[in-house]
């Protein structure tokens, strides 16, 4: 094992500013999220595993709640309330059992593709049992014990604040890095978070793509960096739509521009899903006559960026074609390139794996895949793949009729949380290697499982006391209108 001074230092630093913000550890677990490549150590037992720092965090929630004197109790009403927990502890004994028992079941009868420690690159081998089988499963359930914990402790305090404070920690860290990492580069100076890339990952930072500078931020590669960037947009996006908030306005404002000049296929395709229902929001509200204020900027800004470029290309017709190479290179050629066909043939390789296991899977970590439903489909088969979709299901409907029941805050930040979480898988359905869903998903799960059973027990909540009130309020004020008039 090798300690690495700088990733401990980036912990103990986001540790005490957790502290400081009144929620150490779920602060800290959801601000460190922020540095994608900076690992606290490297286990050479586990083929050169490097843990980012988030992983500490979840590991100390997890052990903070596990401490607690009525541990006993907050597991009985997280396991007594919330049946979703039930379907996710089902789903990590099975992660746990399959990444033993199936490449050793099914040795030697598909093949997969996995990292070999001696050439560091993703090679062809015949299925057999690798440490991927333990890291990644370990990271998987490690994600799991967490949902539980911040299941615990929200259904004992409201906590939802912690939450919001540090999901915009971790925006505007991530913000700030990725404008570091793009000054930075295109001054000249080279790449100035290269310290804190501590990670034993392939460092992909000095790229170039059609003659632009690919943005990394804290993270390995542009690919990585622009799904992250994607799942903050969503956040400050639907927050600054359900609260008008200025710093989740400007929040998604520079986080859009850095998406755009990420040079990053997996940005460029994931926000362009994104932006369907946008759209149809936009047209609904049209069609309704009820658009609002932030539509209105958000058409007008449109409309602006498309009279700006048109004027352009008028004055100077060659002024967009670096623009068009490089859509040509990212997007267009994408999947012609080089590694846009090794990554098709993982994909196919790991649908193969499926079907060769007869829908049983290969086991968690055995291989692979470039999409992360492929990956949930050949590593966890076709059993597990359904205890991942219900716990999907419930994440996408969110609070659902129960948002009338809380008050505004709470409702503003479960969906901004919900639509992060979806907008991770949707760049995970375009890159990932892996069936983690990753720690934002579990974070989501309990949060919107958590705020359901605690607006279920309330019966009438905030939000329509303060309706009702108003009403009386409104009511008051007519009657005495009447007895003047």
């Amino acid at each position: 094992m090798q300690v690495s001074l700088i990733g401990l230092s980036v912990f103990a630093i986001t540790l005490i500013v957790a502290y400081y913000s009144r929620g150490m550890l779920i602060i800290g677990l959801v601000a460190s999220l922020a540095f994608g490549s900076t690992a606290m150590m490297t286990l050479t037992s586990l083929g050169g595993s490097s843990p980012l720092i988030y992983t500490l965090f979840a590991a100390l929630l997890v052990m903070a709640v596990t401490a607690r004197r009525r541990i006993w109790l907050d597991l009985g009403n997280v396991f007594g309330s919330i049946r979703p927990i039930w379907v996710l502890s089902a789903l990590m004994a099975y992660a746990i059992v399959g990444a033993w028992f199936l490449p050793r079941f099914f040795a030697g009868q598909t093949s997969v593709f996995v990292q070999s420690r001696t050439r560091m690159s993703v090679v062809e081998a015949s299925l057999a049992p690798v440490s991927a089988n333990i890291s990644q499963t370990g990271y998987f359930i490690l994600g799991g014990l967490t949902a539980i914990a911040l299941c615990a402790l929200l259904l004992h305090t409201n906590r939802i604040d912690q939450i919001r404070r540090g999901f915009f920690l971790w925006c505007g860290l991530h913000t700030t890095m990725g404008l570091v990492d793009f000054l930075g580069k295109s001054s000249g100076a080279g790449d100035l978070l290269a310290p804190i890339r501590t990670a034993n990952y392939a460092i992909i930072t000095g790229a170039e793509e059609a003659g632009f500078t690919r943005i990394a931020g804290a993270y390995s590669e542009a690919s990585a960096f622009g799904g992250v960037s994607l799942a903050c947009l969503a956040f400050c996006y639907t927050y600054w739509r359900k609260t008008r908030s200025r710093l989740a306005q400007w929040l998604a404002l520079t986080l859009l521009v850095l998406i755009v000049l990420s040079t990053s296929s997996t940005a460029y395709v994931g926000l362009a899903i994104l932006s369907i229902p946008v759209a149809f929001s936009i047209a609904r509200s049209l069609i309704s006559g009820r658009i609002g204020s932030d539509e209105i900027l958000i058409m007008t800004l449109l409309a602006c960026g498309l009279a700006a470029a048109l004027g352009i290309a008028v004055v100077n017709a060659g002024f967009f074609d670096p623009f068009i190479r490089l859509i040509e290179a990212t997007i267009i050629n994408k999947s012609t390139s080089s590694s846009g066909l090794e990554r098709t043939y993982w994909n196919v390789k790991s649908l193969q794996a499926f079907v060769d296991t007869s829908g049983l899977g290969i086991g968690f970590g055995s291989s692979r895949a470039s999409s992360w439903p492929i990956a949930v489909l050949s590593q966890l088969g076709l059993f597990g793949a359904i205890m991942m979709a219900i716990l999907l299901g419930v994440i996408f409907r969110g609070l659902g009729r129960y948002s009338a029941r809380v008050d505004l805050e709470t409702d503003a930040v479960a969906t901004s949380v919900k639509n992060c979480a979806l907008a991770s898988i949707v760049s995970g359905s375009l890159v990932s290697g892996t069936a983690d869903p990753g720690i934002v998903f579990f974070v989501a799960l309990a949060v919107i499982s958590a705020t359901r059973v605690r607006a279920r027990s309330t019966g009438n909540a905030t939000r329509p006391l303060l309706e009702q009130r108003g009403a009386r309020r409104r009511q008051g004020s007519w009657d005495v209108a009447m007895q003047r008039s």
